[in-house]
């Protein structure tokens, strides 16, 4: 009988360590995708996806929302946290209860605490946008990692060092995978290549990226 399976490789595993204190969960929170997504969804339903602006004069390739008590905006000021939407003059939508669970949880299978986000960044990228790299730097809680979840098409996403010309190391994400990262790669800088155009049976022709943040220092 032929093997079906056979040149297929080896299964991923469920964790692919990425750096110190980096990982990349496999498929961790396919189980939620669809709620993941919807909830995604109704966050943009009150706070609207947008482009923002940079420092410079230009925009963002990828067009953001935000939830949670405090949100990340970009303008000609520069970077920065607001609890209020300067889209909608209201305070950002608060964090879906499956969000918080998921980041928490997330966290812990890469062995850290459990996380308590107090921020979610609601990326959407289509075909041809990216993120540049960078680093997350602006929360005042840098002790707390990072937890990145991939919905929607399949990404390039690039994990690095700890300064812009260190090498990186390019991982396809899927829906449903989960990058966490702290400790000594808490500053690590990263980017998502420019994303490949194709179809989602959810997301459709876009991929959404959750990232989970505790911008505030705790008590």
């Amino acid at each position: 009988m032929t093997d079906l399976f056979a040149g297929l490789g080896p299964p991923l595993p469920a964790r692919e360590q990425l750096g110190d204190g980096a990982w990349l969960l496999h498929g961790h929170v396919l189980q939620h995708e669809a709620a993941l997504f919807a909830a995604a969804l109704a966050v943009a339903a009150q706070s609207p996806f947008r482009r923002m602006a940079t420092r410079g004069g230009g925009m963002l390739s990828v067009a953001m929302t935000n939830c949670g008590k405090v949100g990340w905006i970009s303008d000609a000021r520069g970077y920065r946290y607001d609890r209020i939407d300067p889209l909608t003059g209201h305070p950002w939508p608060e964090l879906p209860s499956l969000f918080g669970s998921v980041a928490r949880e997330a966290a812990m299978a890469a062995g850290y605490d459990a996380l308590a986000p107090d921020a979610c960044l609601v990326n959407r990228y289509e075909p041809r946008t990216k993120l540049s790299l960078h680093q997350d730097r602006d929360e005042l809680d840098l002790a707390a990692p990072i937890v990145s979840v991939s919905l929607g098409l399949a990404a390039t996403f690039l994990f690095g060092g700890l300064q812009r010309n260190a090498p990186t190391r390019k991982v396809r994400v899927e829906s449903g995978d989960v990058v966490v990262w702290g400790g000594a790669s808490r500053l690590a800088f990263h980017a998502v290549a420019p994303l490949a155009a194709g179809e989602h049976r959810l997301a459709g022709a876009c991929r959404i990226n959750l990232t989970f943040r505790r911008v505030a220092s705790p008590a």
